[in-house]
């Protein structure tokens, strides 16, 4: 998600660049609102961009990033951190069904459903394979762990 710090530049840079038209609400007692709306440039060079056939997705995640490296993790380190993981999964999940009832747009309706694939895949796997990280002898992690700080 983009934040406020990033969103409101990039948005200056478009109007600059003449692809989308701001106009700015005045309301009595409250500041002033500036709503951004893709002009004909903007509709144009979306349709444009999304026209060429996309590259692959981009996958970011700390939790992968610790699983990958849970061997020099205690297993209580590991079992919180699947706990959280699994409670973020079914937040998504949660949020996105609702969503997914509120939405009367069929191409959001299929966003909508191909992330609650995902994010159930997500969990299931996660919920029926954590014993795969949290099975294991932590006197071996103790030892590799020492190993490393010795080295340093």
């Amino acid at each position: 998600m983009a934040s406020y710090g990033s969103i409101y530049p990039t948005l200056t840079k478009l109007e600059a660049e003449g692809l989308v038209s701001c106009v700015e609400e005045i309301e009595p007692g409250k500041p002033t609102r500036k709503v951004y709306s893709l002009n004909d440039f903007g509709e144009k060079a979306l349709i444009d961009a999304i026209s060429e056939v996309p590259k692959g997705d981009i996958f970011k995640s700390e939790f992968m990033f610790l699983c990958l490296c849970s061997e020099l993790l205690q297993t209580p380190h590991i079992s919180r951190s699947i706990e959280q993981q699994i409670a973020r999964l079914q937040d998504l999940i949660e949020r996105l069904e609702q969503a997914g009832t509120e939405c009367g747009h069929k191409e959001s309706q299929f966003v909508i459903e191909y992330g609650l694939s995902i994010n159930k895949a997500a969990l299931n796997y996660l919920v029926n394979n954590r014993h795969k990280l949290e099975d294991r002898d932590d006197n071996i992690v103790a030892d590799l762990s020492a190993k490393f700080r010795a080295a340093e």
